[in-house]
């Protein structure tokens, strides 16, 4: 009976050990991955928050200048693709949506030049500056995002780790970058004549 006893207990001390140096990392991986979706919930939080501001924003400027109807629709356009990759879509999807809604929105204010009452108007005023803190705290958490994203695909990379991670299904994380949209400043034309 003893014979048989220190095989076992020597089976399990080793299974105790492997099952230790398996969860750590795991864990670590976890934890790091908890990061990510922390981060991406922020992300979400602040696109929320804009798409909640926009209508608000659209039916004032509408007031003023009721012939840009061109601009709201890509306003409207911008803002369904903005809320379903905020529902569903990807930290890519995301990102191209921000962008579209960012091109949109830049001449939806721009519009406020032409229209000087439209540019004093004080709800107008308050909704802008109250988006521009929306563009900040979005900015802000993308920044945070993909420094954690940074931190998990550097763990999810990195050898050994990189193959028990692929083991237990963890994979590189997806950055949340500014398109090209982004970057450019949008474009408006108020010499058009149906603008007049």
């Amino acid at each position: 009976m003893k014979k048989l006893l220190i095989p076992i207990i020597a089976i399990l001390a080793v299974l105790a050990i492997l099952g230790s140096m398996v969860m750590g990392p795991y864990n670590r991986l976890v934890s790091l991955e908890q990061d990510v979706n922390r981060e991406e919930s922020n992300i979400d939080t602040q696109l929320q928050r804009r798409l909640d501001l926009i209508p608000n924003l659209v039916e004032t400027v509408k007031g003023y200048a009721k012939h840009e109807s061109d601009v709201f629709k890509s306003v409207a356009d911008a803002r369904s693709k903005l809320a379903g990759a905020t529902e569903n879509g990807t930290a890519g999807e995301k990102a191209e949506a921000n962008a579209e809604m960012t091109s949109a929105l830049g001449r939806l204010i721009a519009i406020s030049e032409a229209y000087p009452e439209l540019k004093a108007d004080a709800q107008f005023t308050g909704l802008r500056d109250e988006l521009a803190g929306t563009e900040n705290r979005i900015a802000v958490a993308r920044r945070d995002y993909n420094e954690k994203v940074t931190d998990y695909n550097k763990v999810v990379k990195s050898f050994p780790m990189n193959l028990f991670a692929g083991l237990v299904g963890k994979h590189e994380k997806e950055y949340f970058k500014a398109e090209s949209a982004a970057k450019d400043a949008p474009k408006v034309d108020f010499n058009n004549e149906d603008n007049q």
